[in-house]
């Protein structure tokens, strides 16, 4: 029992805080965006030190003085930190402020570490859709579309059928181009959707048949003219050859057959 308890105790420390028992808070963010990482504290005493760290430290609050170690090397002017709870605040943020923030409180009220787990995702893309060429035929009834985005990571592309999700694909590599087929027939009247989204937002581009779904070459001209064949006009086209070939027959029977003289 002691040692089912002692597992439990342990696992809970894994997942509630870090590998050395600081607390790990996770933090999204769009790029461009302004995020601030709070301390909780709602005023520092004069002996208080808050010194934040990402790698190496930079920034600090000790006896009242503000340090700020970046020196503009990684995060320029985009670090703020405000002089009465310590928390700190980039605004403009890149991709390449994506990672772990640590921060440390000492203070004659106790001590305590934490870690912010901020993640910075970039800004998406609208999707498009395009006839896949390379899957063109001259068949009239199917027609295959490809969703695309470009420069995308971390994220999901999917197409709907209404609310229905038809096929999703996901990414987690840099800055990759990410396609998606959809096969549709051409006299198809449901809504389609193709959507592209990350854990804060999303884009999405919705599907105009007529204006996309383009005959492939070659058979433009015959889907035009079969679209053209009412039913009244197939009975006339009928009529029209079979009373042709009534009066060829009996003509051919009428002409008197030429002998051949011997």
């Amino acid at each position: 029992m002691l040692l089912c308890c002692l597992i439990w105790i342990v696992t809970i420390k894994k997942g509630v805080f870090g590998v050395n028992g600081d607390e790990v808070k996770s933090v999204s963010v769009m790029e461009g965006d302004s995020v601030t990482l709070h301390t909780h504290l709602t005023h520092i005493q004069r002996q208080d030190q808050i010194l934040w760290m990402f790698g190496p430290r930079i920034a600090e609050i000790y006896k009242e003085i503000i340090d700020m170690f970046d020196s503009r090397k990684t995060f320029g002017d985009r670090l703020k930190l405000n002089n009465q709870t310590g928390s700190l605040t980039i605004t403009n943020i890149r991709t390449e402020h994506t990672g772990l923030y640590k921060l440390q409180i000492r203070s004659y009220r106790g001590d305590s570490d934490k870690i912010f787990n901020v993640t910075v995702y970039a800004r998406l893309p609208v999707p498009v859709i395009i006839r896949n060429s390379s899957q063109c035929s001259s068949s009239l009834e199917k027609c295959v579309l490809l969703c695309s985005v470009m420069n995308v990571t971390h994220v999901s592309l999917s197409w709907y059928k209404g609310n229905s999700l038809l096929s999703s694909i996901s990414v987690s590599d840099l800055n990759i181009r990410l396609s998606l087929p959809l096969e549709v027939e051409y006299q198809d009247t449901n809504t389609y959707r193709c959507v592209v989204n990350n854990p804060i937002t999303n884009h999405t581009q919705h599907l105009n048949l007529n204006d996309v779904c383009q005959l492939c070459s070659g058979s433009v001209e015959l889907h035009s003219h079969l679209k053209r064949l009412t039913p009244s006009l197939v009975y006339a086209l009928v009529g029209v050859t079979a009373t042709a070939l009534l009066v060829y027959y009996f003509r051919s029977k009428q002409e008197p057959k030429i002998k051949t003289p011997v």
